[in-house]
């Protein structure tokens, strides 16, 4: 549990735990930028009062179990605690527990609980509390989202005594204790769950710094400060109930309204500030912007190999050669998001650095691979081969979240150079669509993570009576390596492994990745104290009003 990774001074310089708006420091992490008015002077920081936070999608629920939405779990950080929290070198430390031991296997791990922790309704959180949080998302009649992933290879759990677990695995997994830290995987009011059932991702009930309020219906969910709470983890500074009375969500999905909302006055801080406004709150001295790249999978392109020609290497070669993902990402983002160059986001424990501008678009590579696979020019510059045109069908979900349907509409630009007819569906039912039919040959999407395991529930053969992985990618050689990165206790042994990884899902064009998304808030400058955690969600309780 003590044990420091060698890397801690890297991932200490690269990953950002504490972005604060604070009085006296404006301190911004190395990963994040924090810039426009300091508070400093011209007023006292004070206690109470309402945070309006403007939020840029509604969430899905609030139940952190079967939530797949990221904006979702902006809201119910607060509401919910985790067992341990995970810092930026890489260590893991006490929150709800406070102690655990590994057996020797590696199968089993021993926690010991915090004595004093009560639910918002009044009910003990204890070791049953903990069994059947996790029991509930490996159950294989519910309906959750990333948990179960996050929570994988747990496959029981013994309650020892009151304030003592033993949680089994069904292999060991050094990612496990990590994927503890992360929101998803957070301790639930059983009493909650049994009271409010499917309805209890519109009642939360955790232990969290803030209880919920209310949820009014694509306006506004509100969380009230818990005045019994003093168990913060170690990355909080104040350790006792939040100053904040209280946190209100507007849910202002229009861009430039959820950004004005801020400039009026409306709200004292909005997120996913679009990168026009963040050139603009940067040099603008009445306000603050925070900044930070979060970590996991980047936003990446797959290609789903169940579908012809997609299943040929040289056809995927066209597509990585074909677009021009640094043009994309410049004329989208203006500076403001980096390009991605792996299936890992920089600062994550081995990304492979060297994958860096390494592929660059090529339009002569992409037309010669096409030509060696038979795929002819037609009149209207499309290619055709055995009566049929060259079609890739590019789906993308609506609400325009981070631009992603501009970068459809660009693809299909760049990709008609190479004679490949683009067909865009911009669909509100993602999950039909993608999930459950797989009518898809270019699919988007990313995910928040702490460890490079995540990588084993996109590129790991799909068991047969499993969902496929989006790229419906199948290899032995990553196969070996995704399982042995799993369990691999050497730190230099285990960042091999997922570089490899990461080498050869670019030498089989599984991916093209696009864009590392940078975690944007922009605030008045009386907001002080506001933090993210490691994986970029914000973070209240420090966070005090200027008056």
């Amino acid at each position: 549990m003590k044990r420091t990774s060698r890397y801690a001074k890297m991932l200490a310089l690269t990953l950002s735990l504490v972005l604060v708006l604070s009085a006296c420091s404006g301190n911004g992490g190395a990963n994040s930028t924090n810039t426009g008015a300091n508070a400093a002077g011209g007023g006292q920081a004070a206690e109470g009062g309402d945070l309006t936070y403007a939020l840029a999608t509604s969430p899905d629920s609030l139940d952190p179990h079967k939530s797949g939405l990221a904006v979702a779990s902006r809201v119910y950080r607060g509401i919910f605690d985790n067992l341990v929290v995970k810092l930026p070198d890489n260590t893991i430390k006490p929150w709800l527990a406070t102690e655990w031991s590994v057996s020797e296997d590696g199968k089993s791990y021993t926690f010991k609980l915090r004595k004093d922790v009560k639910f918002h309704d009044g009910t003990p959180f204890n070791a049953e509390a903990v069994k059947f949080s996790y029991d509930q998302i490996i159950d294989p009649q519910a309906v959750v989202g990333n948990a179960a992933n996050l929570l994988a290879p747990y496959e029981s759990s013994q309650v020892i005594d009151e304030y003592t677990i033993k949680l089994n695995l069904k292999r060991p997994s050094q990612a496990f204790l990590s994927n503890l830290s992360i929101p998803a995987v957070a301790i639930v009011s059983p009493a909650g769950v049994k009271k409010y059932g499917d309805q209890f991702g519109k009642h939360p009930v955790g232990t969290g710094p803030f209880k919920f309020v209310k949820w009014d219906e694509n306006a506004e969910i509100k969380i009230e400060r818990n005045p019994d709470y003093k168990w913060a983890p170690e990355t909080i500074e104040n350790k006792g109930a939040p100053y904040l009375d209280s946190v209100t969500f507007k849910i202002v999905p229009e861009e430039a309204t959820r950004i004005g909302s801020v400039q009026s006055g409306q709200a004292l801080a909005a997120e996913t500030v679009p990168p026009q406004n963040i050139l603009t709150l940067r040099s603008d001295p009445n306000f603050q912007l925070l900044q930070v790249n979060t970590l996991g999978l980047p936003y990446t392109l797959f290609i789903n190999q169940k579908k012809a020609p997609w299943n040929e290497l040289k056809a995927r070669q066209a597509l990585q050669y074909g677009i021009d993902v640094g043009t994309i990402v410049k004329t989208l983002y203006l500076g403001t998001y980096e390009q991605a160059w792996s299936p890992l986001t920089p600062g994550i424990f081995g990304y492979d650095k060297s994958l860096e501008n390494g592929l660059q678009p090529d339009a002569n590579k992409a037309n010669q691979l096409l030509d060696e696979l038979g795929w002819v020019r037609g009149a209207d510059g499309f290619r055709v081969k055995d009566g049929k045109r060259l079609t890739l069908h590019y789906v993308d979900g609506t609400p325009n979240r981070e631009k992603r349907n501009d970068i459809a509409a660009i693809i299909q630009q760049q990709l008609k150079k190479i004679g490949v007819d683009v067909k865009i569906e911009i669909t509100k039912d993602v999950a039909t669509v993608v999930y459950t039919n797989g009518n898809y040959d270019f699919y988007g999407n990313s995910q928040v993570n702490v460890d490079p395991n995540a990588l084993y529930a996109f590129y790991h053969t799909a068991a047969p009576n499993q969902r496929p992985t989006l790229p419906n990618f199948s290899n032995a050689e990553v196969d070996k390596l995704l399982e042995q990165g799993a369990i691999e206790k050497d730190d230099a042994k285990r960042e091999g492994i997922y570089k490899k990884v990461q080498q050869l899902i670019r030498d089989q064009a599984v991916i093209i990745p696009i864009y590392v998304f940078p975690y944007t808030v922009g605030a008045a400058k009386s907001v002080q104290g506001l933090k993210f955690d490691l994986v970029g969600y914000p973070l209240f309780n420090d966070v005090r009003i200027q008056k």
